[in-house]
């Protein structure tokens, strides 16, 4: 299970688009008491995660990020990517994937995911006189400084919030995995794709990636037609109902691809019942 801080963050927060963004920020002696609260509180639930009583210890992580001021995103973070451990090691695939978004939601408020973007679109020579290489994709680091300035007030760095992040991910794909359908595995194979952009992965971390994303295309090809299978399924149950009162079925119609203009004919054939 991951660490506390010992000391408090800070996040802004914006309560509306037509507001401008104010600090929610609770008394600093408050706010280190009811952090403080919150960490004993974790680490009871530590305690009982490694005894093995996972429906225990998700108990002790709500009761903790109850305690905690909720504008604190990286405890409250750790917190959530503890209980998705718990739901994993209770086959709860579903809750484990929820609480996982839910840590990576609060670590994005912290340090925004990097976008990707092309340099030398204004001509390559521009290009190269900042300091890249042509068609070179660099990652953009939007983090501000304020931002910078509460993880360190927390005894935290941008490095933790990425390293929190590999773990969150790592567990929000083997869960998105376990629930087996199409978009689940289209999120695990997103999951992947990030975390194998990432330069800090550990080898092991990394060959669980590589090897994972490696085996999802036949599975997402499977899912994919068996989902769709079962779409055709129950429209063409759907159908014959309609159908029915005509003395018809939807095998009286079928599809006939136009070889020349690739697109389909749709054909009738009232002798089949």
């Amino acid at each position: 299970m991951e660490d506390s801080p010992e000391a408090p963050t800070t996040n802004k927060l914006k309560p509306n688009d037509d507001e401008p963004t104010t600090s929610l920020r609770l008394p600093d002696k408050e706010e280190k008491d009811l952090l403080s609260k919150s960490n004993n509180i974790k680490i009871n639930a530590n305690t009982l995660f490694t005894k093995g009583s996972y429906s225990e210890a998700v108990t002790g992580y709500n009761s903790a990020i109850d305690t905690l001021p909720s504008y604190l995103d990286y405890e409250l973070a750790v917190l959530k990517s503890n209980i998705s451990a718990c739901y994993i090691k209770l086959d709860e695939w579903k809750e484990a994937t929820e609480t996982a978004t839910e840590a990576l939601d609060s670590l994005e408020r912290l340090d925004p995911s990097p976008e990707p973007i092309e340099k030398g679109k204004k001509g390559d020579s521009e290009a190269k006189e900042d300091g890249g290489k042509v068609g070179e994709v660099v990652e953009v680091d939007d983090t501000t400084a304020e931002r910078i300035e509460a993880l360190s007030r927390s005894g935290r760095s941008l490095d933790d919030v990425i390293k929190l992040r590999v773990k969150t991910l790592l567990r929000r794909a083997k869960a998105r995995i376990e629930l087996g359908t199409w978009s689940h595995l289209q999120g695990a194979q997103e999951d992947y794709q990030q975390l194998n952009k990432m330069p800090n992965l550990t080898p092991t971390d990394r060959n669980t990636v590589q090897t994972s994303l490696r085996s999802l295309n036949p599975r997402l090809e499977e899912a994919k037609q068996k989902e769709m299978a079962d779409m055709m399924g129950k429209l063409k149950s759907l159908g014959n109902g309609l159908l029915k009162p005509f003395g018809l079925s939807t095998d009286n119609f079928n599809m006939a691809k136009d070889e020349k203009t690739g697109g389909y004919n749709l054909g009738f054939d009232q002798g089949k019942k």
